[in-house]
């Protein structure tokens, strides 16, 4: 059977968005087009995504990673292969997993004598996929020394590689928080405890917690909500949170500090709450070597952007901490600028070959080195 294109891939993918962990489809789709390519091992250690071995010697393995899942998000792009349900790639990953199956395509058809690991990640949109992943084991079976990753943006635009030494993505946690007090009429207010109110007071209070630190950080209450009719007390308040730092330190700093504050509110105000604190994503360091390294390759046919630290989330941060890693922004623009996670973000086919592009230069630069 011969194998499709990378664009053509990209276009089912794109047809087909799959949130966190669902990707069925997707998983089906990027096994067919790699079950086409000679010379590669094709392992499934999770329900969805899967892991290609390419070995051709004794020596050790090199990780290329893409994610694979979408958003809960109309698209409103208009084009010819849209969405065919609720949900979009509204943050490149089908541009991602389409490029990664290219570079695969290169590595096989050229013969390239170094082994390589291409995983293919799913529940990377707050899911926590890698960590997944690494709990399977999986990875464990190679002598892996080095990880590597791209992001696409229209951030920048097309041509552009923008990455930094060290932090290049913010740790990030999600905070809910339920609120428990008690109903009462408006009328009579002393019968009640207000939720709301106590979810204000905590919201306040959070300013003040975050001014204190000379870090950088950011926290977001995206959603709350409260109450069922106009005339009562509400009962319940919740507020559904983000919070960023450069380090999961300092998110735990941070989190312990709400956490005494919800107590203070809860003596003074009589209410309970509920907490849930998911598991955090770790900050993306890239290794100062790596950085250096890749950049001077890279610069052969890209502009090099050192963009320092980004307060955007990214679940490659584990393999970072596993492995010594670089990761990168692909500039995507051709004069357009939505932003990640819109229903317009939409990069052009032609970022697939640059992307393959990157990665075959970051690898050629990786075996000169040795």
């Amino acid at each position: 059977m011969p194998s499709i294109s990378p664009v053509e891939l990209r276009h089912s993918l794109h047809q087909t968005p799959e949130l966190m962990f669902e990707e069925y489809e997707t998983t089906r789709l990027l096994n067919d087009a790699l079950s086409a390519l000679p010379g590669i091992i094709i392992h499934h250690p999770l329900p969805t995504g899967l892991v290609v071995e390419y070995k051709v010697n004794e020596g050790d393995y090199l990780l290329f990673r893409a994610d694979i899942d979408a958003l809960p998000m109309k698209e409103k792009t208009g084009i010819s292969f849209a969405s065919r349900n609720n949900f979009m790639h509204a943050c490149g990953h089908d541009v991602h997993s389409s490029t990664m199956y290219g570079f695969v395509k290169y590595v096989v058809e050229e013969k390239i004598n170094q082994n390589i690991i291409f995983l293919f990640q799913p529940g990377e949109e707050g899911g926590g996929g890698a960590q997944k992943v690494i709990d399977s084991g999986i990875l464990e079976k190679f002598a892996i020394s080095k990880a590597f990753a791209l992001h696409v943006t229209d951030e920048y635009s097309a041509g552009t590689i923008a990455s930094t030494s060290g932090v290049l993505f913010a740790s990030s946690v999600e905070i809910d928080i339920k609120f428990i007090g008690k109903a009462a009429h408006i009328a009579f207010p002393d019968r009640g405890i207000n939720a709301m109110t106590a979810m204000r007071k905590f919201l306040d209070k959070t300013d003040d917690i975050i001014a204190a630190y000379s870090e950088p950080v950011l926290f977001g209450c995206g959603k709350s909500y409260s109450g069922v009719v106009r005339n009562i007390i509400p009962a319940e308040s919740v507020c559904e949170c983000t919070l960023r730092t450069l380090s999961v330190k300092d998110l735990k700093g941070i989190t312990d500090k709400f956490e005494s504050e919800l107590q203070q509110i809860q003596a003074e105000m009589g209410i309970s709450y509920d907490l849930t604190i998911r598991a955090p994503y770790t900050e993306v360091v890239v290794d100062s070597s790596l950085y250096t390294l890749c950049s001077n390759a890279l610069s052969k046919e890209f502009e090099i952007i050192d963009c320092g630290y980004k307060m955007t989330a990214e679940d490659f941060g584990l393999f970072s901490r596993k492995y010594p890693a670089y990761m990168f922004w692909l500039g995507t623009s051709l004069g357009e600028y939505y932003g990640l996670h819109t229903p317009q973000f939409l990069p052009d086919d032609s970022m697939i070959e640059k992307g393959i592009r990157a990665f075959s230069l970051i690898l050629s630069a990786m075996m000169e080195q040795k």
